[in-house]
């Protein structure tokens, strides 16, 4: 079943964009039949991880991430909650040390530049080979009430990783943080960023 299918079965309201859909199925179908960790960071009213739940393989671990305690009692059917800041690096530290390496990572928190930045920071090392960071919401990098636009956006910051990723080429220098060890390719969606771990 699509991602489309299963959000329009779920019990209780929660929110995603149509577009988001397409882009799921396209990005997350090679992983449906393989045992994975998968996290969600925004958990809302947990129903988002139900319908992961039931995408993925049964034997599938996961997690969702929030900054609110309520969200805690989403804690069930086989579905972990961890509560924290994603803005706190301390937390991914720890978050990264007790779950260790994840396949699947998808940001739907804070969107804030900095929730969005600290997440891909910390995360991408994180990362299995062969697998992804999706970061849903960026066109918050053109809104006002997030503090853009500016030089610090989370847009502006996914460029900066595109000439990181290209300076991979021997003997064209380092950058100060590089990713590229990491990161082989990135795509760009309206909303979305997708970043391709190996």
């Amino acid at each position: 079943m699509n991602t489309r299918d299963l959000f329009l079965q779920s019990k209780r309201y929660t929110t995603k964009w149509e577009k988001y859909f397409d882009v799921y199925d396209g990005i997350f179908d090679r992983f449906k039949h393989k045992k994975i960790t998968f996290v969600e960071v925004g958990v809302l009213n947990g129903e988002s991880l139900q319908m992961w739940k039931k995408y993925f393989h049964p034997d599938s671990k996961i997690i969702g991430i929030d900054f609110n305690p309520e969200c805690k009692k989403f804690e069930k059917d086989g579905i972990e909650i961890f509560i924290g800041d994603q803005s706190d690096e301390d937390f991914w530290d720890n978050f990264f040390k007790k779950v260790g390496k994840v396949d699947i990572l998808l940001d739907d928190g804070g969107h804030t530049n900095t929730q969005q930045i600290i997440t891909t920071l910390k995360s991408l090392p994180n990362i299995t080979d062969d697998g992804i960071l999706m970061i849903e919401d960026t066109h918050t990098s053109y809104m006002q009430e997030f503090g853009n636009p500016n030089k610090y956006s989370f847009i502006n910051f996914t460029k900066k990783i595109i000439d990181d990723v290209n300076f991979k080429y021997p003997n064209l220098g380092n950058f100060n943080i590089s990713f590229n060890d990491y990161v082989y390719s990135i795509q760009f969606f309206e909303s979305i960023v997708v970043f391709h771990i190996n």
